[in-house]
């Protein structure tokens, strides 16, 4: 009978070392107490590996897994996995990012009510400094209070259920869910960020990335309550850490609760040095039953993967070049950045996704349709988005994703398209890639242009009318923004859309400079 290397580089819960143990087709080695170089030559013949956040997955752990088939991130977070790497090698790269979801809500929770009531500083004067001063401690309830959610995913959702439990007036935000999602629970639902600035309480559940890194800053801190309490379990860098800081410092925040940061370990961070924080080291995963379910279904996971039956929460898929033509890949990467570009753009609940291809490329519209998938989905939840549980997420949210094949066009030796259509509109763009390897778009809805797909780019439709450029030009230089490349399209109806290029990020307070212009018909930003 064949069996299957699997080989625990770091410690799991002990229920799941003996999931591998008790199979017999599974050859089990724990490692996770020898030296990181000698792992190096225990997993050279391994099948499958299960990885924490001491070891990392880098060029030397890939070079020397030379029978790798998987990898079993045991966690959530994949940031010392080199998936990149791992993709060329073939190696599948997996997580498991539903395991720590109640221990994340339920130190939400614990957060929130210790900024209310100052829990850790009263327990302190008492335990500590024996000293016993009732009058010193008078807090504030949850019951009646408007909590602002940012992000009304896996965790979002359950904080909201628990905090109604407090009678607490919740109001969620989250542009890419349906609204019903949060009012079928009782759960109120804004579009407006603004509602959420005038919350009493305000606490974060977004991913990380590039729309939600500084998400809340020094503009908006200035818009909130005086008083406001602020909470994040989430992602380090969601919050502005210096803003944050100078809040807490001029009482314009009155607490916060704080489980992540910026860099780690924060030992030394200024934010510990206010009297108005509760902090804890990263705590989201750190219960029994969280680290019971990441090490079981991790040696499951493992398990599957060994055998071939299944890689669960997949975060990558091998392309064996061998196997398709070289001009496909490309393609594929660009189409997922077509679908995360039209998701920026056209913000709302997805109702549908349609691919389209011209020329050979439309041979492989199955693989181009996934890729596009993962890109549009990839910032809309904190759900783990890969190219095995694409389409699967995609039907639970009610997206229809459908491929064509279009007639060839003699400009064009290969087209691409991706059209999404959301509760608001529709958002057509079609690109290809010339001799030259790069990625060009040609057609934004209709606008005929040729811009390549990378960095800040601002959108700004217009009636065709002179010195609209001009404006545009002006309003830019005098917020200090310079422009990269500013290309220009028209359409059949009399309009333009100029994409502007920019070498920093562009403010919402510059955008809206450009949304108050005469000609000004819309104004879009997309970071890729």
């Amino acid at each position: 009978m064949e069996k299957y290397k699997i080989v625990v580089c770091d410690h799991i819960h002990e229920e799941g070392l003996r999931m591998l143990q008790d199979d017999d087709q599974v050859d089990y080695v724990f490692a996770a107490d020898i030296d990181k170089t000698a792992l190096l030559d225990v997993i050279a013949d391994a099948d499958v590996t299960i990885t924490r956040s001491s070891t990392d997955v880098d060029e030397k752990f890939i070079a020397a897994a030379k029978n790798l088939k998987a990898i079993v991130r045991a966690g959530v977070g994949v940031d010392n996995v080199d998936i990149e790497g791992c993709s060329k090698e073939g190696i599948i790269v997996m997580n498991v990012p539903t395991a720590n979801t109640i221990a994340a809500v339920e130190l939400t929770m614990t957060h929130m009510l210790s900024c209310m009531r100052m829990f850790p500083y009263s327990h302190d004067h008492l335990k500590n400094q024996r000293i016993w001063k009732r009058e010193l401690w008078y807090g504030h309830e949850l019951k009646g209070k408007k909590l602002g959610i940012i992000g009304f995913g896996n965790i979002g959702s359950r904080v909201g259920i628990r905090s109604k439990a407090f009678e607490m007036d919740v109001i969620a935000y989250d542009p890419y869910i349906n609204a019903s999602k949060a009012t079928d629970l009782g759960v109120k639902y804004t579009e407006d960020f603004n509602d959420i600035l005038s919350c009493d309480i305000i606490t974060i559940h977004t991913p990380k990335n590039q729309e939600t890194i500084d998400m809340i800053g020094a503009e908006e801190i200035a818009k909130m309550k005086d008083g406001v309490v602020l909470v994040n379990c989430a992602r380090g860098g969601l919050y502005n850490e210096e803003a944050l800081y100078d809040g807490l410092k001029s009482g314009k925040i009155r607490f916060a609760g704080i489980d992540v940061f910026k860099k780690e370990p924060a030992t030394d961070n200024p934010l510990l040095d206010l009297d108005n924080i509760v902090v804890s080291p990263h705590l989201g995963a750190n219960t029994f039953e969280s680290q019971y379910n990441i090490g079981t279904q991790a040696a499951q996971q493992a398990i599957e993967a060994a055998k071939g039956i299944a890689y669960p929460h997949a975060m990558n898929l091998p392309i064996d070049e061998s196997k398709i033509p070289a001009f496909v890949k490309p393609f594929l990467e660009m189409g997922q950045k077509l679908g995360f570009m039209a998701t920026q753009i056209n913000k709302a609940p997805v109702v549908s996704i349609r691919v389209s291809g011209q020329g050979d490329i439309a041979e492989y519209l199955d693989s181009l349709a996934t890729f596009t998938t993962v890109g549009v989905l990839a910032d809309m939840t904190d759900e783990t988005i890969n190219y095995v549980n694409a389409d699967f997420v995609a039907e639970n949210r009610g997206i229809k994703v459908e491929s064509e094949a279009e007639p060839g066009s003699s400009v064009y030796k290969n087209l691409i398209s991706v059209k999404l259509t959301t509760e608001k509109s529709v958002i057509r763009i079609s690109a290809t890639i010339f001799d030259d390897q790069k990625q060009h778009i040609v057609d934004i809805n209709g606008f005929r242009l040729d811009i390549e797909p990378k960095g800040n780019l601002v959108l700004f439709r217009n009636t065709d009318v002179p010195g609209v450029i001009g404006h545009v030009g002006t309003i830019l230089a005098d917020e200090n923004v310079n422009i990269a490349d500013f290309r220009l399209g028209r359409n059949d109806s009399g309009e333009a859309l100029a994409v502007i290029i920019t070498d920093s990020a562009v403010k919402e307070d510059t955008l809206g400079k450009l949304r108050e212009l005469d000609a000004c018909l819309g104004v879009d930003y997309v970071r890729l």
